[in-house]
């Protein structure tokens, strides 16, 4: 089984959420230290699994932390490359204990990768993010050239919010074309970010991505329906 990562709520905090985190091709939960920090800086605790691809377990453990109970509501899966697809896959079985569903660079075709430099590029434009992979030994470079078997996407079948983050300028899953797997889903709120890349949880705006995802969890705590919290009168 891969090892999970946990960050919690500041103390003397109540906590506010718990994200469960899916990785993507090479990746494993540890990769996602900077967003679990800052979520959990707000509040939200966080638990970051590995690549379900690569270790089915990973599935298991997070529908066993989805039906904790000592874990705070509400409870969102995030899944980011191809742990979007299965944690989309998850969503759609109707795995019981989650409240909502966040999706990040979601893949479409499949990618050639060239040299490291290039597959790190494509990941990220963010050279703090880049250098933790160069020089992270549990990470598996290349990986994105592997064409993995995943999960169909039956959005049709979710029935809990969705939130779907990408970059405009992804090159490994192209924008246009998640935003047509995304299109005739009209409970998919769907954020694009400008000069972003693939691994948009840690790529250059990770900082607005994270702002994202933490106005999308305010809201859903208030309700399933994401009632409007704040209005630009700009």
């Amino acid at each position: 089984m891969s090892a999970s990562f946990s960050w919690d709520e500041p103390e003397g905090l109540a906590a506010r959420g718990t994200l469960i985190v899916l990785a993507g091709r090479g990746e494993h939960g540890g990769v996602y230290e900077r967003f679990g920090r800052r979520l959990a800086f707000d509040a939200y605790r966080v638990r970051a699994l590995g690549d379900p691809t690569d270790d089915p377990s990973v599935l298991d453990e997070a529908a066993k932390l989805l039906a904790d109970e000592s874990l705070p509501g509400p409870k969102v899966l995030v899944g980011s490359d191809t742990g979007a697809r299965h944690a989309a896959h998850l969503a759609a079985e109707r795995v019981p204990g989650l409240d909502a569903l966040i999706l990040a660079g979601l893949p479409t075709t499949p990618w050639t990768t060239g040299s490291w430099e290039e597959e790190a590029a494509a990941r990220t434009a963010c050279p703090t993010h880049q250098g933790r992979l160069t020089q992270d030994p549990d990470f598996r470079r290349g990986a994105l050239a592997v064409t993995a078997e995943l999960p169909d996407l039956r959005l049709d079948l979710v029935q809990v919010p969705v939130l779907a983050l990408h970059g405009k300028d992804d090159e490994v899953s192209p924008v246009e074309e998640a935003l047509s797997a995304y299109a005739d889903h009209p409970g998919v709120h769907t954020v694009t970010f400008y000069n972003g890349r693939h691994d948009v949880l840690n790529d250059a705006l990770h900082r607005t991505s994270a702002a994202t995802v933490v106005l999308f969890l305010e809201r859903l705590r208030l309700s399933p329906e994401l009632p409007a919290i704040a209005e630009d009168q700009a």
